[in-house]
């Protein structure tokens, strides 16, 4: 009998424990490998989402307040800049109150100058400024709701006390839109809140574009000195620097679910550890009998070993294939809209070098938790193991 089927026999002994502490080391290698796509897909988001030539303005207090909408016109008078339009949040709810996603109004005119990069077709920008009720919406958003060009839509404020209705006459194309925006005209919220006996001349932020990256700091700085001591004073950064202010907001629970990705798998040593302690007890006589039979401490403590290593890089091997075919099935589905809410969960993606950590975080796992009572198990003497046996 060979040593390889002499391991394979071993594991196939108590089958359910196999089985118990491979699952174990698979759930645990599949956590591991999906939080390891999070740094990632951040960046991701960043890269798609950032453009070198354009930049926000808000209110210096915080994005949550108000700039009064006049100030739109004046950022616009600012040497430097080419285009620039007002970006509001709308709140809007489609259906139910589930169907929550980004809207905001903007300025119908500018939309093409402002995001360029976003490569609408110029018959929606066309039918954008055409119609009052024009909205362009992220393509996912659209195969969320299975909306297509040319659909009405209605959706009720959180913001505003109006409920609006909307006809789509264009998509931000993947891959260089933005994938969940909802855009409409600034004027058609106007005519609807001032319906309502309100006053909608403020404005969430505004967005900002130049020529060139290297006229960003001097615009922005010119912009802050403009409405600096004003009632409503203004704070300035680029679309690189607001997406990494957003991102880090998120840092805090990233570290926590490394945290406990780290816990679940030093929990996953522990339970191989014991796993293969128990294993061993029982096979104490069998272990005293092979060196009986003259075999060295090297061989006994390499095939106790191979066991563990083989359950463990098994088990991790399932884990980590398992955890690149989910987030791999989560991006697709996210992507063609196929389940509602997945949002940028499409830039999350396990790549096979996250894999191979994968299986290599496994193989020490492994080997830390099969060395100790391996060793213990081979470096006993003959004479005591049969004594502990009878």
């Amino acid at each position: 009998m060979g040593y390889l089927t002499l391991v394979r026999r071993n594991l196939r002994r108590n089958r359910l424990r196999t089985a118990l502490t491979a699952a174990s080391i698979t759930l645990s290698i599949f956590l591991v490998c999906a939080v390891l796509s999070l740094p990632s897909g951040f960046t991701a988001i960043h890269d798609r989402l950032a453009a070198g030539t354009r930049f926000l303005v808000h209110n210096k207090a915080g994005i949550t307040y108000l700039m009064p909408y006049g100030s739109l016109q004046q950022i616009r008078a600012v040497p430097g800049g080419t285009a620039a339009t007002s970006f509001s949040r709308f709140g809007g709810v489609y259906d139910e109150p589930k169907n929550l996603f980004p809207n905001f109004s903007v300025d119908a005119e500018t939309v093409g100058d402002i995001w360029p990069d976003f490569q609408i077709s110029p018959q929606a920008i066309a039918d954008f400024r055409r119609y009052r009720d024009a909205a362009l919406v992220g393509y996912q958003t659209m195969r969320t709701f299975h909306w297509k060009v040319g659909d009405r839509v209605t959706l009720r404020s959180t913001v505003w006390p109006v409920q609006l209705d909307f006809r789509i006459v264009g998509e931000l194309p993947e891959p260089h839109g933005n994938p969940m925006w909802f855009l409409f005209s600034r004027t058609y919220l106007e005519e609807a809140v001032r319906a309502k006996g309100l006053s909608a001349e403020q404005a969430g932020m505004i967005w900002v574009r130049v020529a060139d990256p290297a006229d960003v700091p001097p615009v922005m700085r010119r912009i802050d000195d403009l409405f600096r001591n004003s009632d409503a004073e203004t704070a300035s950064e680029t679309e690189k620097s607001f997406f990494e202010s957003f991102m880090s907001s998120l840092s805090g629970l990233t570290n926590v679910i490394l945290a406990v990705g780290f816990l679940v798998v030093v929990a996953v040593v522990f339970i191989t550890a014991n796993t293969c302690s128990m294993a061993i007890r029982e096979r104490a006589a069998e272990i005293a009998m092979l060196k009986a039979l003259g075999f060295r401490r090297s061989v006994i403590l390499g095939l106790l070993l191979a066991e563990t290593l083989a359950l463990a890089i098994g088990g991790g091997a399932v884990g980590a294939f398992g955890a690149y075919g989910v987030l791999k099935l989560l991006a697709a589905l996210g992507a063609t809209g196929a389940r509602p809410g997945l949002g940028p969960l499409s830039m999350f993606l396990v790549t096979p070098w996250h894999v191979v950590e994968g299986i290599g975080l496994s193989l020490l796992v492994g080997v830390v938790a099969g060395v100790f009572p391996s060793w213990g198990a081979a470096r006993k003497p003959v004479a005591e193991a049969l004594r502990e046996v009878f």
